[in-house]
This record gives structure tokens, sequence and C-alpha cells, in this order.
């Protein structure tokens, strides 16, 4: 006897073909293929399963006693990937509606676009609404999903997924770098000028480091958002210190320290816990996690 090879699972549904209709002719034209192909892959199930599945005769193909035996088993399974398939439509029709995703626009304007511009391709029926508001909205009635930077989440009803650390460095652009030196070491740092600000949660934590390190004195400008923060690091104004999250993909801007090994915050995908299983939910969820924990795990140490 032949060794048994690799089963291909489509050819089941030629098997269930000529079984049923009693020819690879007929098989054939119900599968809408050629004769020749029909004929072909039932010789292939057949290597694969090491069994002679038909007779061969004039009047056409008679199932064998190992085809006979088989039947049931392939009509149930042929039963089962209809049905698979048919959950997986269902599925895909349920994931509709509005996703109200928010979160710091300095994440909005930069990192999220790409990540939800192949949400939209992926899921067309997906609505997105961004909100880059600097208040905290509520997940219970004012948005669905929000990506956050904090120690821990609180809030009742909260489902919390942390998918990276929050870290953060100091940065300069490449021209600033090349006009005023581009600073290695911390004690190297109150040589320059800073530019503050940035919303609510980024300004805490940033003057927090400032305040730490003797340096809130040598800010020159404050922003009122995190993403003027960016420009005006891009600009050359200043050093800022920014999430390495968004600042690792700019290709104008140098990191000059390396970032503290201990984050003391978490990046943090949320959502209130009524809503954590409905599809729409779930499909913006998953695909935040990975791609920014991919983002994350893939930034240099």
């Amino acid at each position: 006897m032949q060794n048994p090879g690799v089963l291909d699972w489509d050819d089941l549904r030629y098997f269930l073909a000529v079984a049923d209709t009693g020819s690879t002719l007929s098989a054939g034209r119900v599968l809408k293929v050629s004769q020749t192909t029909a004929a072909r892959r039932i010789a292939g199930l057949e290597q694969a399963l090491a069994l002679t599945l038909f007779d061969r005769r004039p009047s056409g193909y008679a199932l064998t006693a190992a085809g006979e035996a088989l039947l049931p088993q392939a009509r149930a399974m042929a039963e089962a990937a209809e049905r698979v398939g048919n959950l997986a439509d269902a599925y895909r029709r349920e994931v509709t509606g509005v996703v109200r995703l928010t979160t710091v626009d300095i994440f909005a304007v930069t990192i999220l676009q790409p990540i939800l511009r192949d949400l939209h391709a992926a899921h067309p029926a997906i609505g997105l609404e961004l909100d880059t508001s600097d208040a905290r909205r509520d997940l219970s009635a004012e948005a669905d999903v929000a990506l956050r930077m904090c120690d821990r989440p609180e809030g009742a009803g909260l489902v919390a997924r942390r998918i990276a650390d929050a870290r953060w460095s100091v940065y300069c652009s490449r021209a600033y770098a090349a006009e005023h030196g581009r600073p290695t070491r911390r004690a190297e740092l109150g040589a320059h000028a800073f530019v503050g600000g940035g919303d609510e949660g980024v300004w805490a934590v940033y003057r927090a480091w400032l305040a730490a390190n003797g340096l809130e004195k040598s800010v020159v400008m404050r922003h009122g958002s995190a993403s003027g923060l960016l420009a005006a690091a891009r600009a050359g104004m200043g050093l800022v210190v920014l999430p390495c999250l968004v600042a690792d993909q700019e290709p104008d801007l140098l990191r000059c320290l390396p970032p503290a090994r201990e984050a003391p915050h978490g990046l943090w995908l949320l959502t209130h816990e009524r809503l954590r299983h409905a599809p729409r939910i779930r499909v913006v969820l998953d695909m935040l996690a990975d791609r920014l924990g991919a983002l994350a795990r893939a930034a240099p140490d």
C-alpha cells in the first residue's frame, strides 16, 4: 500500500460531487470545472488517503466499500465548513456601525493614521469618530474606545488592556543638532532650549520630568497641544520630551538620551464592559493592540 500524502480538504467537495452524480463529467458541471479537473482531484484524494474510493466503470464512478465508509464523514465535514462560512458571513455583517475613539492628539495625527486607514480598508462598514479632546471621555456614554497613557486606568466598568510601556525621551531635529549639537548626557541638557507644553496628560508627565532634572527654566516656549510639541521639534525650536512610540517614527528627529528602563506609565486600550464583546469594538481593539504593540516592540532600546 502506498504511503498517505497530504490531504487537501478541498478535494472532499469533488468526492461528494462525484458520489452524488456518479461521474466526473457531471461533478465537473456541478462544480463548474472541467471533467479532467474533477478526475484529477479524485485521483489526488485517493493518493492522499492511500485508498481507492471509486470503481471506474463504463457506466460511471461507483463508491467502493472505503468510499461508502468515508461518505458520512465527508458530508459532515462539508456541512461544518458551510456552517463556518455562514458564521463568518454573519460576523462580517455584524461588524458595522460607528466606533468613537478618544486619545491624545499626538497619537491621532501620527501613528494612528496608517492603522485607521488599514482598519477602514479591512472593515469599510465601520465608521470612525476620532476625538482628541484634553478631557477624559466617559466610556459608558461619550466614547467607545480610549487609547491612554497612565499608570493604571481607574473607573467603574472599565475593561483595560496594557499594550506597551509609555516610554519617553528627549529629542531634537537633525537641523538643531547640526547647529547646536546633540546632547547625549543629562549634564549637557542645561545648555539647550526646551519646548514645553502639550495637552494636560502629556504636560503633566513632561513637567514632572523637567522639574526632576532642574530644567524648568530652560523652557523657551510652551505649546498647548502635543502635536504642537512635535511640530516645534521638527522645526528645530529646541529639545522636546516626546513619547518614543511617536518620535522614533519621525525620520527628522534624533533621540538624545535613552529612555528610562522602568516606564512609569503604560499605553492602555480601554472600553466599557458592556461593549467589550460587540464585534465592531472587538475589531478596533484587536487591530490597535496588534499594530501598536508591534510598533512598540520594534522600537530601539
